[in-house]
């Protein structure tokens, strides 16, 4: 037995199902699951693919050649995966596919909520749900077998509690790898129409034959106590049923789609009344009313935000007091202490954004930690869609013919991910628009996996570093600047000069991230108290390093990183040097 977290549990999995093949895209709370994959890299080729889309078709393939393959993603990657997943439906796999898709409820680091599950039913593809890290091992190698007898890719979808929280969790051994060996057949794997209307029949014969499946699955089960009171779960919500309803009758949903409905009948007519819960959608609650059984659900159950033991043992106390119950979103967050989030101390995007200030622009912004240019004291980001946005919606604000001018800024990571085609967008469609690609050389926000540009692959294997800037001129792009964006006198000609200019521009801001680096920039700096008027202009640079209360600004010397941009606001000449750097990270 080993304490894992779901994530950990979850690559374990893979590696007893004898996976050969691990692709995905970093994104939080799915992130830990290739990189616990490595550790078996003697036998799992793993890759950080430059999206979700592309890793979800280089998993399918293998799979389509009998391999066992697994691709990783969180909610939002799973829209950009949603074009092939669609298809493969049809195609279906020869070697297993799991899809292992991570929410975020109450969007811890998110840009939306959103629930998978319902992808799993738009597609016509099984779904499991995993309530514990065991489960979360277990339920891989019971998907890769139900993916091979069905010939179907599954979805295993998990959550940030069940990605990020540890359980026990009983190891195996691996089991062997299947032969890779594709087999021609077009009418089944090449989907122009005259041969996809017959795999489209086939689909819905083969969500017939899981439907069985899913009722006599052994990972869905009842657990009948008290019958006043049936319970109908799945995933991370059941751990909080069983401590708020320790004595319900409860049924425990693992296989969640296909729908067993003949289980569900069963127990809905052992019990006198029927409560759904489940997080964010009434998926299941809907489908059990379709079977005319009557229940409760988000008509008490919040539809917003995470669920929690708190929340349930709060409508368990109005439901027997018999008092009125709703379901109001609760944001728990609002009895917190304010800690407004920010840049780290000596952050290269900081540069960025303070030159920014100076030009009354519409900035579009994208995915990843520039996102925090958004807040005070810079407030330098107007407009955060969703990766790669921050190109495409300078294109389209500037087309439209918007008053003010636009930029558009992106991350490294981001911009191999989703944003090279919005520039190639900009320049087929002649646009104007000024983009910064904000270039540190690695992933930073999910925990600093490597990515195209950063000359080193997920198995620690060196590779080619992709440019930026040659990319850009491969795009068509005729401006192209690298700069340092400590610079601050270089790195503000060059914005003021590119805003201006009537053409495509592309500005790469290049400077590593530095916690990645994990050393300093330059020499400490501090404020003379004497020389300081206390206009506070060093303040606006929202760094964490320089503080202030009632008196003069003061710079913390075991947080500076001696990034200088403090030094070059001063008009008093009153921040110098440190002769000694005091606190090295």
């Amino acid at each position: 037995m080993e304490l894992l977290s779901g994530n950990e549990a979850i690559a374990r999995g893979a590696y007893e199902a004898g996976v050969t093949l691990a692709a995905g895209y970093p994104g939080t709370p799915s992130t830990e699951i290739l990189e616990n994959i490595v550790q078996y890299k003697d036998v799992i080729y793993a890759e950080w693919s430059p999206n979700e889309k592309v890793a979800f078709e280089v998993a399918a393939a293998a799979a389509m050649a009998g391999a066992r393959s697994l691709v990783t993603m969180k909610h939002v990657g799973l829209n950009v995966a949603a074009d092939p997943l669609m298809t493969l439906a049809y195609i279906g796999v020869k070697g297993g596919m799991v899809i292992v898709v991570a929410d975020d409820p109450g969007m811890h680091s998110s840009q939306n909520e959103q629930d998978s599950r319902n992808y799993a039913k738009f597609a016509k593809i099984p779904l499991l749900e995993p309530s514990d890290s065991q489960e979360a091992k277990d339920f891989m190698l019971y998907a890769y077998d139900l993916s091979e007898k069905y010939g179907t890719p599954v979805i295993l979808k998990t959550e940030t509690r069940i990605s990020h929280s540890r359980s026990l969790t009983e190891l195996g051994t691996r089991g062997p790898e299947n032969k890779t060996d594709f087999i021609k057949d077009q009418s089944k794997h090449v989907m122009v129409p005259l041969w996809a209307r017959g795999r489209r029949v086939q689909l819905e014969s083969r969500i017939k034959e899981l439907k069985k499946a899913a009722n006599e699955s052994e990972i869905n089960r009842i657990e009948m106590q008290d019958t006043s009171l049936g319970i109908i779960t799945s995933g991370v919500t059941y751990q909080y049923v069983k401590e708020a309803w320790p004595n319900a009758s409860i049924l425990k949903l693992g296989f969640v789609f296909p729908f067993p409905d003949e289980l569900i009948k069963e127990f809905a007519s052992k019990v006198k009344n029927v409560l759904i819960i489940e997080q964010l959608d009434d998926f299941i609650e809907e489908h059990v009313k379709a079977l005319g059984i009557k229940c409760n659900g988000k008509d008490v159950i919040p539809n917003i935000g995470e669920i929690s033991p708190s929340i349930l043992l709060d409508i368990k106390a109005k439901m027997e007091a018999g008092s009125p119950i709703s379901a109001p979103y609760k944001n728990i967050a609002e009895k917190l202490p304010g800690r407004p989030p920010v840049l780290c101390a000596g952050c290269s995007h900081r540069g960025i954004f303070h030159a920014l200030t100076e030009h009354d622009v519409v900035i579009a912004g994208d995915i990843g930690c520039y996102s925090l240019g958004t807040f005070k004291p810079l407030e330098r980001l107007d407009i955060i869609l969703c990766m790669g946005g921050g190109i495409s919606m300078a294109h389209g604000m500037q087309k439209a013919n918007n008053s003010k001018k636009v930029v558009g800024v992106i991350g490294d990571s981001t911009f191999f991910h989703s944003g090279i085609t919005g520039l190639i967008d900009i320049v087929y469609n002649k646009g104007t628009s000024t983009i910064i690609v904000l270039d540190n050389r690695i992933t930073a926000m999910t925990g600093h996996q490597e990515n195209p540009g950063s000359g080193s692959t997920l198995m620690g294997e060196p590779t080619v570093a992709l440019s930026i800037a040659e990319i850009g001129r491969a795009c068509g792009v005729k401006r192209i600047f690298e700069i340092n964006p400590y610079d601050q006198k270089n790195t503000k000609n060059i914005i003021a000069q590119e805003i201006e200019i009537n053409e495509p521009s592309l500005i790469i801001s290049k400077a590593p991230c530095v916690l990645y680096s994990k050393k300093p920039i330059n020499k400490q700096r501090s404020i003379n108290q004497e020389k300081c008027k206390n206009c506070r202009q060093c303040l606006r640079l929202g760094c964490p390093a320089i503080e202030a209360d009632e008196g003069k600004p003061h710079i913390n010397p075991h947080i500076c990183m001696g990034c200088s941009l403090c030094q070059q606001a001063c008009k008093f000449d009153a921040i110098t040097e440190l002769e000694d750097r005091t606190n090295v990270i």
